[in-house]
C-alpha cells in the first residue's frame, strides 16, 4: 500500500511540473508573437502606413486610446487621430520601440511598458507607453494604450 503511494505521489510530482514546463513554453510562445506585432508596427509606422500599423489593434469601438489629448474611444477614431496628428512621412519618420517588461495579466492577456522613439526630419520625438494586449480570435490585439 505504501509502495502504491509512493509511486501515485511521484507521478502527480512529474504531471505537475510538466505542467508548470508547459504553462512556461507557452508564456515565451505569448511573448514572442507580441513582440512580432510590435515588430510588424514598426515595419508599417516608419514605411508610413498607418492602415497596416492599426492592424495590431483591436478593430473595435471598444478599443481605448489615452494620450496627451485625454481618452479615445475606437480604432476608426484613434487611426484618424493618428493620421491628423502624422499627416506625412517626414511626420511618422522611422519607429522604434523598446520593450521593458512583458507580464501577464491573465490567460489572454498581457501588459507591456517600453519607449518609443521617432526619428525624423521634422524632429525627433520620444516618450513611454504602456499597452495591453488581448488573443481575440487566435491574433494578439492591442485592447488599450496609453503613450505619452
Amino acid at each position: 500500500m505504501n509502495i502504491t503511494r509512493y509511486i501515485l505521489g511521484i507521478v502527480l510530482i512529474c504531471m505537475s511540473c510538466q505542467s508548470e514546463i508547459g504553462d512556461l513554453k507557452t508564456e515565451a510562445q505569448d511573448k514572442n508573437e507580441i513582440i512580432a506585432v510590435l515588430k510588424a508596427q514598426e515595419k508599417a509606422w516608419s514605411n508610413y502606413d498607418i492602415e497596416e500599423y492599426m492592424q495590431g489593434y483591436w478593430k473595435s469601438d471598444s478599443l481605448k486610446f489615452y494620450g496627451s489629448n485625454g481618452l479615445t474611444y475606437g480604432w476608426n477614431k484613434t487611426l484618424s487621430n493618428y493620421k491628423k496628428g502624422y499627416p506625412t512621412k517626414e511626420h511618422t519618420g522611422t519607429l522604434n520601440f523598446k520593450v521593458e517588461d512583458i507580464s501577464k495579466i491573465s490567460v489572454n492577456s498581457y501588459y507591456v511598458m517600453g519607449s518609443y522613439h521617432l526619428s525624423r526630419s521634422v524632429g525627433d520625438t520620444q516618450g513611454v507607453f504602456m499597452i495591453i494586449f488581448k488573443k481575440i480570435d487566435g491574433n494578439w490585439r492591442i485592447i488599450a494604450d496609453t503613450s505619452c
